[in-house]
């Protein structure tokens, strides 16, 4: 390869008859053209999964609260943690099922599965009348959440411009709280029904209907069909996402897609699982990736996030609110609205900083929030022994607001970013790493949270999810380095420094006055 201009290059290409040609390829040319609408429709349709993921993990908040005796007992704090933490159990399996299949069966295949996942859970659900039909619908469910989880941020980032990329799955991860938001609001409008929890689950399936209903009209991943040698349908995809892009531009595009995947190929080609699972974790440079990746991951989850997902009504009710429902609506509604803030915010000023903001911010809310509850008369069998709200409860209902913005604004999405950290020849695996870290701390908080509750009384379980954040904080002080804006190749240089902290600092001053240097002609 010869460079020809900064944008153009000349790559050696295999023609039609077999012999090697040499095309001029200038790949930045159809990034710059005008995008199409078409991109956006397809983006937002897919992004109903991720609304999908949001709204069968917030509904359950509202369940808890209106079941009462609909199983045929009402349920004990095991029982409630029981069906919460079943769900992102299916989620850990759902998540390794979809990156198995979505490989080999394409993009859309694993979302159609999902979709009918989705339904069957709703229908399981809906139809409950005893703890382990809940139980199953609650673990069908955890299945689709966790393909939603995993498949959907990737359709997205195949199909996405170069320039929309980050925004569009950024857009995905706001649906998720949409979705959580809208549950809520469900919920609080069906607390009154008898039997409104039903309505609640059996909603959750006409989302998924809708989903499959439009997908034929959303096309296959380019990125898959090229990989499945599929060139002509990968070009007439593009030039639905590029609908300004000339037919050589369209050319050059497919061309560079299908290098970038023989490179991934021969990389991966014959190298066996146990290889790559060695260069993930005895290679110190990919171990010290893999570790800040999975820390942020179990950070955002075991700072305790999810357990007011999965019970800020219990909450809200424990500490004296007459309509827990519709205050958990507050908890949704901050989720969606911060989310927005990290898709300003995480291109401009960086992971790093944006990280360290969010989780001392957490760990300051959730400690002002364990004092509060010290001032809150709860029984060690969770039973207010007053009536309505007092001072203390209303200061705790400030901290957990502040602590979702911090949350929403920032660790949130990052954990999902952090796979940017680990090198091509274990980011597969690494991103599955990553996911099964997500989905197993889920189930650690969702599964001991009552009982940490009972045990270590409410001051001590927030206190505890506090002490969590402020470690975390510690960690990504020593321990994550910037590498915002990098190529892959310096960010593969950092871990071999140590966690590369101050590497990574003097790699960026010399990015900023390289770009200040181009930019004044020097």
């Amino acid at each position: 390869m010869e460079k020809n201009d900064e944008k153009a290059e000349v790559m050696h290409h295999e023609g039609a008859d077999g012999s090697s040609v040499n095309v001029v390829i200038d790949e930045d040319a159809i990034e710059n053209t005008q995008t199409g609408k078409a991109v956006w429709l397809i983006s937002m349709t897919a992004s109903m999964g991720g609304f999908l993921f949001g709204y069968d993990t917030g509904v359950i908040s509202a369940v808890l609260v209106t079941l009462g005796d609909a199983l045929g007992h009402t349920l004990s704090s095991k029982e409630q943690e029981l069906i919460t933490s079943i769900t992102s159990g299916g989620a850990f399996i759902g998540a390794v099922l979809a990156g198995l299949t979505g490989d080999k069966m394409g993009r859309k295949f694993a979302i159609y599965m999902g979709c009918v996942v989705f339904v069957i859970g709703a229908v399981i659900q809906a139809s409950a009348y005893s703890l382990a039909q809940m139980t199953v619908g609650r673990f069908v469910v955890g299945f689709g959440v966790g393909s939603a989880a995993m498949i959907i941020p990737l359709y997205i980032g195949e199909i996405a411009p170069a320039k929309y990329r980050g925004r569009l799955i950024v857009f995905d991860n706001l649906c998720v709280a949409g979705g959580q938001f809208i549950a809520y609001a469900i919920g609080a409008g069906f607390t009154e029904l008898n039997q409104g929890w039903r309505y609640m689950v059996g909603l959750g399936a006409a989302p998924a209907i809708l989903l499959a209903c439009l997908l034929p009209l959303c096309p296959e991943s380019p990125r898959h069909l090229i990989s499945h040698g599929k060139v002509e349908q990968a070009k007439k995809v593009l030039g639905q996402i590029f609908p300004n892009g000339t037919p050589a531009m369209i050319d050059s595009k497919i061309i560079v897609m299908q290098n970038s995947l023989e490179v991934t190929t021969s990389v991966l080609s014959d190298r066996t699982l146990w290889w790559q699972c060695k260069q993930l974790f005895l290679v110190p440079a990919n171990l010290r990736a893999l570790t800040c990746a999975c820390a942020v991951m179990a950070i955002s989850q075991l700072g305790g996030f999810n357990t007011l997902m999965y019970y800020s009504s219990t909450i809200f009710a424990l500490v004296g609110f007459d309509k827990p429902v519709a205050v958990s609506l507050v908890v949704g509604a901050t989720n969606f609205i911060f989310g927005f803030a990290c898709f300003f915010t995480l291109d401009k000023f960086g992971r790093r900083v944006v990280l360290l903001i969010s989780v001392l911010g957490m760990a300051l809310t959730l400690t002002i929030a364990a004092i509060a509850f010290h001032w809150i008369p709860v029984s060690r069998d969770l039973v207010l022994e007053t009536q309505g709200i007092n001072w203390a409860g209303s200061l705790l209902l400030v901290m957990i607001i502040f602590y979702v913005a911090f949350f929403a604004g920032g660790v949130a999405p990052i954990g999902w970013v952090g796979t940017e950290l680990l090198p091509i020849e274990v980011r597969a695996l690494g991103t599955m790493v990553n996911t099964m870290t997500c989905w197993g701390c889920n189930v650690i908080i969702a599964s001991t949270f009552l009982s940490m509750m009972k045990s270590m009384t409410p001051s001590g379980a927030f206190g505890f999810y506090a002490g969590i954040c402020f470690l975390g904080w510690i960690f990504i002080v020593f321990c994550y380095p910037e590498v915002h804006g990098m190529p892959l190749e310096s960010v593969r240089d950092v871990y071999t420094h140590g966690f590369g902290v101050k590497h990574a600092k003097q790699l960026q001053k010399e990015m900023r006055a390289a770009k200040i240097a181009r930019i004044s002609g020097v």
